[in-house]
């Protein structure tokens, strides 16, 4: 033991299951359908403005909240998809990633003993997040096979602690999205209180089969109270940029930003300069859906022929399937297994869980050359 202890801000985190399951991917030559990440190129385009950017000097430090003209292309956007007016100079900062950028809205705003709604399967990052600043994460399981909000356990957890309630739509890991019923349920419990919301849209345009995407932007009353969180890497298949961007009223943005200033400070400049640009062609991101819902389509007809039954994904990466025409082993266990005798790696559900829930589901990240979905389905149809 060291002479020196410290004691662990996050005593119950250890290694993620992502690290392992990666780490066995690469070790048996599996197919990684894993972690969220593409392996076909992003825009030529895109990588094109970036150089150019480059080329023109654009490589010192941008301002603290972000490049100007790209907060305020942001801000274009939204006005165009949602109707909402926001100011890019006060209500809008660039951040290095989406995860980022939910980190920074919480320590923002949480104080000891303050407790966060936070559903289930939730990304890993959430529970850490609220835990490290000394809040209470409380928990509710989304109700499965649908994973759907009840929200009468919502109105049943809240408590004059509760101080926020996180939510993500797109869904990861599961593909579910709000609807408008969620979204006149969720108006209606905050209404008249203080309540916070912090609302993880990393998957915003990666949305199908024509569904509108229910973002906190549109609706005046749910603005007013969110930090709103966006990433660059996921909808434009650039995750190693780690570039997102948080939207909340002017005054959370205020203190948002002071934590920023004092944590990232800028982020990278010539990636800002050329999104930029590149989000002036808007179908840079409204047909994005489209495109992913075709690689999720035909996902799903390969795995038609596997023993695996799906679960419906709306939008995301991502479609989580269950196994238990196949075996009665915990996820973990299963994943485990046929990453090593298949060649082909999954996410264990339970992983996104506290307690370890195990409902015998697994997550396939679709977001693959059709090569590779191609590969990987027929691996899978021999188990």
């Amino acid at each position: 033991m060291s002479q020196f202890p410290i004691h662990s801000k996050l005593p119950n985190v250890g290694t993620t299951i992502f690290t392992v399951m990666s780490a066995l991917a690469t070790e048996h030559h599996a197919v990684n359908l894993g972690q969220g990440f593409p392996d076909f190129p992003m825009s030529e385009e895109l990588v094109a403005l970036v150089n150019e950017s480059m080329k023109q000097g654009y490589n010192q430090y941008s301002p603290m909240p972000g490049w100007l003209p790209l907060r305020e292309a942001i801000a274009e956007k939204i006005a165009v998809l949602y109707n909402a007016m926001i100011d890019p100079d006060s209500e809008i900062t660039i951040t290095p990633g989406g995860t980022y950028a939910i980190y920074t809205a919480l320590t923002t705003v949480l104080q000891p003993g303050d407790e966060v709604i936070i559903f289930e399967p939730a990304y890993d990052s959430y529970i850490p997040n609220v835990e490290i600043n000394g809040a209470i994460p409380v928990l509710i399981d989304l109700k499965f096979p649908e994973y759907k909000i009840d929200w009468e356990e919502v109105k049943r957890k809240i408590t004059p602690r509760t101080r926020m309630i996180m939510l993500n739509t797109p869904h990861n890991p599961t593909g579910a999205v709000l609807r408008e019923d969620d979204i006149q349920e969720l108006r209606s419990i905050v209404n008249g209180t203080q309540i916070l919301i912090l609302s993880d849209e990393v998957y915003e345009h990666l949305i199908f089969d024509k569904i509108p995407h229910e973002s906190m932007l549109r609706y005046p009353d749910l603005r007013e109270r969110s930090f709103v969180c966006f990433s660059f890497g996921k909808v434009y298949h650039c995750t190693g940029w780690k570039l997102g961007y948080c939207v909340a009223p002017a005054g959370f943005t205020k203190e948002f930003r002071k934590v920023h200033q004092f944590n990232c400070f800028a982020c990278h400049t010539p990636s800002q300069v050329a999104l930029a640009s590149f989000l002036k062609n808007k179908d840079s991101y409204l047909l994005l859906g489209g495109e992913l819902q075709q690689k999720r389509d035909y996902f799903q007809e390969l795995m038609s022929h596997t023993r695996f039954t799906p679960l419906p994904s709306y939008g995301s990466y991502f479609q989580c399937y269950q196994y238990d025409r196949i075996s009665n082993e915990s996820d973990k266990d299963f994943s485990i297994r046929i990453t090593k005798d298949y060649g082909i790696a999954t996410i264990p559900v339970s992983a996104f869980y506290r307690s370890g829930k195990d409902d015998k589901v697994v997550r396939f990240c679709f977001a693959k050359k059709e090569s590779t979905l191609a590969q990987a389905a027929e691996r899978l149809s021999r188990i």
